[in-house]
């Protein structure tokens, strides 16, 4: 009886796992053997109730989501993404690959409703970028900061406002975008295009005013979406990189040195904005916060592009404020001088530790040259599951930083 119980317990389809993660508003599902199926909730990973998984489980779990195409793919190249629906429940984008010769995967829940700005905690500039009629603009961050919901609500807006041809490549297609005032075309690596590279090269024959590139992966792909934007369209892109000048470092690193400088004058003639993000646990633990360093392609920031000077962009940062630009670090310290999350959460989380804790001890970005007024922070529940507003008030006080706290 003992083992039948066991076999049962194993035998949980796909189905019950992943109304499982919906229940309990996780953002990830993580399948693996040696563990149970695990969840992550609020950025934390949790074991569910199910015992650990063997490689005949794992297997069978993820080619359960895969048609007969899918998996002769995956076993070609060990390593696939694709969207999976599962009605009344909603979108997941999956990703299976093998470790240690057992199959495994990851499946990401995506909200069914694009959010809108204001449920995000976006900085005001992003939604005048998204008007813009030309250039490049670069939402950058770690895996899981939100950026292609930050994207799709880009998106969205001009679809809604503008009469225009969108045309996004995307590995998978995560948000469905229907037409509106816009027509909006979704290619799907592997499904629409054989890649991005692929589809990047036809893309400009396809008549668009507006191309998303899932993500800017090698310098192929980058000058490609470079030439776009240097054509007359809006190019959005992501990058994984933790801050805007890291993002146009790595822009420029990823070509051969004889084609630098030519790249460096193309992406100062095209570059819009930068926006990195990343969520953060608030300090009462309910939610995460959005937290984000925000760069606009100003004469000077072009100028120091041009002349390979990208380290001083940081310095137009801190003085940009009326341009609505801010580092990761000010930001940081506004948001625990808000008392939406912890000081040694916004330690962590900084790019330059000394730096924060000087703009906590005087006063957040608001201390800055032309700075701006400081915004409320945001529970950014439209980057979650649940787009029910957060419960009310600013969470417990956040504990001050300790005077001459060493980093």
């Amino acid at each position: 009886m003992a083992q039948a119980n066991q076999e049962r317990r194993y035998q949980a389809d796909i189905v019950n796992l992943l109304k499982l993660a919906v229940e309990r508003d996780a953002s990830d599902l993580l399948l693996t053997a040696g563990l149970p199926p695990m969840l992550r909730i609020h950025g934390d990973w949790q074991a569910t109730e199910y015992d650990s998984l063997r490689s005949e489980h794992t297997r069978r779990l993820m080619y359960s989501m895969m048609d007969e195409k899918r998996q002769r793919r995956f076993e070609e190249t060990l390593d696939l993404d694709f969207s999976f629906s599962l009605q009344n429940q909603g979108r997941f984008r999956v990703n299976v690959f093998m470790q240690r010769g057992s199959v495994a995967g990851v499946l990401r829940l995506i909200n069914e409703t694009v959010p809108a700005f204001e449920t995000l905690g976006l900085p005001a500039g992003i939604s005048d970028i998204a008007r813009l009629p030309r250039g490049l603009v670069l939402i950058t961050g770690p895996t899981g900061s939100g950026k292609s919901t930050t994207l799709a609500t880009m998106l969205d807006q001009i679809n809604r406002e503008s009469h225009k041809h969108i045309v996004t490549i995307e590995d998978p297609v995560e948000y469905f975008h229907p037409h509106r005032s816009s027509i909006v075309n979704q290619r799907e690596i592997g499904e629409d295009t054989e890649s991005f590279q692929a589809a990047l090269r036809s893309v400009l024959r396809q008549a668009p005013d507006v191309i998303l590139v899932g993500e800017l992966r090698d310098h192929e792909t980058i000058a490609a979406a470079v030439t776009a934007a240097e054509t007359g369209h809006l190019v959005l892109g992501t990058l994984h990189t933790n801050s805007a000048p890291e993002a146009v470092d790595r822009m420029i690193d990823v070509f051969p040195e004889v084609q630098q400088a030519q790249i460096r004058i193309q992406l100062a003639n095209t570059l819009q904005a930068i926006l990195t993000q990343q969520l953060i646990p608030r300090a009462d633990g309910s939610r995460r916060v959005l937290a984000y360093e925000f760069l606009q392609a100003t004469p000077a920031v072009r100028n120091l592009i041009r002349e390979s000077k990208t380290h001083m962009i940081l310095s137009q940062m801190q003085m940009g404020g009326s341009h609505g630009m801010i580092t990761m670090d000010a930001c940081l310290a506004d948001l625990h001088l808000q008392r939406a999350i912890t000081f040694d959460t916004g330690l962590a989380r900084s790019n330059d530790a000394r730096e924060y804790q000087r703009l906590v001890e005087t006063g957040g970005s608001g201390s800055s040259a032309g700075a701006a007024a400081r915004p409320e922070p945001h529970d950014s529940a439209g980057y979650g599951r649940s787009q029910a507003a957060a419960a009310g008030g600013s969470g417990p006080e956040a504990p001050s930083a300790p005077t001459g706290r060493g980093t």
